[in-house]
């Protein structure tokens, strides 16, 4: 059986996140994409020069359109650009299987992506997702705290989402440790998941890829757990490869097609 998978997010014409990330990641595992577009983007590698959102209800005109037609196995939200937006896809939620939020506020970059009148209903999406992925920085925002300064401390916030009502969390620890550790929590039990750090400025849509490798693999895994522990394997080996792409002149993409792709020729 094919396996569909939706991604709710905004668009990066350079390739390496959003939209585009979603869709290289899916197909990458397995899936067969489908997207809604909340947002245009003028962005590079180098940073964001402008965002234009979707209209509410075009987006909902977009949702309406699909699941009409297909129900997707998994479903992947990303950037939402504005409250309206944010409330709009909550509604939907409850219809859609395996939900991942990756409550994007900031580009790889430090470009800000998040209207501030959104924070509080990308809170409330949290409670009704069935993962959040925030990074170290998403996470204080989202708790309204200081970010974590070592493990322990982000291991508690990832307990402190889960009290608020998160059905799961991966807290992701980035320069955190040198061991490029994440912290799982459900309301049974929490896990660090530790990984190789690799030494490379091509990041650029690290959480996109991370969200909907996620998204795309949990159909086909027995956990929520598993599912993680299989992503960020998958990650791990796009940003060790992602050098050999040589793309842009900023931080460049992430290798979404490593395990495919042949090896680049060298000189």
């Amino acid at each position: 059986m094919t396996i569909t998978a939706l991604t709710i997010a905004g668009s990066d014409p350079s390739g390496g996140a959003g939209i585009q990330a979603d869709l290289k990641t899916m197909s990458a595992l397995g899936a067969y994409g489908m997207s809604v577009i909340t947002a245009l983007t003028a962005q590079s590698t180098r940073g964001v020069a402008g965002v234009e959102a979707v209209t509410v209800d075009f987006a909902r005109l977009q949702l309406d359109t699909l699941l009409d037609d297909i129900v997707p196995d998994a479903t992947k939200i990303g950037m939402l650009a504005t409250a309206g937006l944010a409330s709009a896809v909550g509604e939907y939620l409850p219809a859609l299987g395996s939900t991942v939020l990756d409550p994007v506020m900031v580009s790889t970059s430090g470009d800000r992506l998040l209207d501030a009148d959104a924070i509080g209903a990308v809170r409330r999406l949290c409670a009704k997702a069935d993962l959040i992925t925030p990074n170290l920085h998403e996470a204080a925002i989202l708790l309204d705290e200081e970010p974590a300064q070592d493990i322990e401390g982000l291991a508690s916030q990832a307990r402190r989402f889960v009290e608020r009502g998160a059905r799961r969390v991966l807290v992701k620890g980035g320069h955190l440790d040198e061991e490029a550790t994440d912290v799982y929590a459900d309301g049974e039990r929490l896990e660090l998941l530790r990984g190789r750090r690799v030494d490379t400025a091509s990041t650029h849509g690290t959480g996109c890829t991370l969200s909907s490798a996620i998204a795309a693999l949990r159909p086909r895994r027995s956990s929520w757990l598993e599912a993680v522990t299989d992503a960020k394997a998958y990650l791990t080996g796009a940003l060790e490869h992602a050098d050999s792409l040589g793309i842009g002149h900023g931080h460049g993409p992430v290798h979404h097609f490593h395990r495919l792709w042949p090896e680049p020729r060298t000189r």
